[in-house]
């Protein structure tokens, strides 16, 4: 009767563990150099602008992925962008880390409408589908960039800071 006891409590305790795992939302921060730190969810997310975007993948197949530009984000946690991003602003840049450690930079010139026409989104839908489980939820897409070693999979945090 004890050992048995024993079990249903191990189950007991992996279902509650497993429950707990699956209903946790994925989130997004936005920290450092803004003036609003963000916690973004999936309804945070929808209330942005959405936009749309081509880029090939690995499989040299066009897909269009949609989501919201990484500007727009950065604008609301009042990052320097627009006309205040010179002098000692232009030595920022945004870090982009994703569930596994992965880290990638842009210069937030990179990310500035007034710099640039690329368009570099954070995107959570890839051909009208949310993004599969190993891309997502969110996945940043830069728009031409030959290589796609930017485009960060299951992204989890963006911070701004400074070069120096």
């Amino acid at each position: 009767m004890k050992k048995y006891t024993i079990v249903l409590l191990l189950l007991i305790a992996g279902l509650t563990t497993n429950a707990q795992t699956a209903t946790k939302e994925a989130v997004i921060k936005v920290t450092g150099e803004v003036t609003t730190p963000l916690t973004i969810g999936n309804a945070e997310f929808q209330q942005y602008k959405q936009t749309t975007v081509t880029r090939k993948d690995r499989d040299g197949k066009d897909h269009t992925y949609s989501g919201v530009l990484v500007s727009d984000i950065l604008g609301k946690a009042g990052v320097t962008l627009g006309p205040e991003l010179r002098g000692e602003n232009l030595a920022k840049y945004l870090l982009v880390e994703a569930s596994d450690g992965y880290q990638v930079l842009f210069a937030l010139a990179e990310l500035d409408k007034g710099f640039t026409d690329r368009t570099i989104i954070l995107a959570d839908k890839v051909d009208g589908q949310p993004l599969v489980p190993a891309d997502g939820p969110f996945r940043i897409i830069v728009q031409d960039e030959k290589k796609p070693a930017r485009c960060i999979k299951q992204v989890t945090a963006m911070k701004v800071m400074f070069a120096k």
